[in-house]
């Protein structure tokens, strides 16, 4: 599967976390923990709180980056709960994109009234 394949997968899952959960209301970790079991039931691989070390002038710093969901190798997914929208959650997913040299990650904020409402696509390079 392509990154575009992936992530209409993942906006499913989305959505299907946020009905049988109900909406907005609850952690986070919640939304993340029920999204990464959709995405295994639905046949996608999921690593969650996965380390990935940021190395900078050649020497690896020591605190690694810690991406919430990487969904099939190639789709980072940052779940989050918010009732107010900051632009600097798109700006945050780029610099993982540049950092992991992955093409495609996508915030998902189930703290909107309607999920799909809160669905943001970051690339870098597509």
């Amino acid at each position: 599967m392509i990154e575009n394949e992936i992530s209409k997968v993942i906006v499913d899952a989305a959505i299907e976390v946020h009905r049988v959960l109900g909406g907005p209301g609850l952690l986070e970790g919640v939304y993340e923990e029920a999204l990464a079991e959709e995405l295994r039931l639905r046949g996608m691989q999921v690593e969650r709180q996965l380390q990935v070390p940021i190395v900078y002038k050649g020497r690896a710093l020591a605190y690694p980056l810690r991406l919430d969901l990487k969904v099939n190798g190639l789709v980072l997914v940052d779940p989050k709960a918010v009732v107010e929208w900051n632009s600097i959650f798109e700006a945050q997913m780029l610099t993982y994109l540049r950092l992991t040299k992955l093409k495609l990650g996508l915030v998902i904020n189930f703290g909107e009234r309607y999920v799909k409402n809160g669905i943001h696509r970051v690339v870098n390079g597509l």
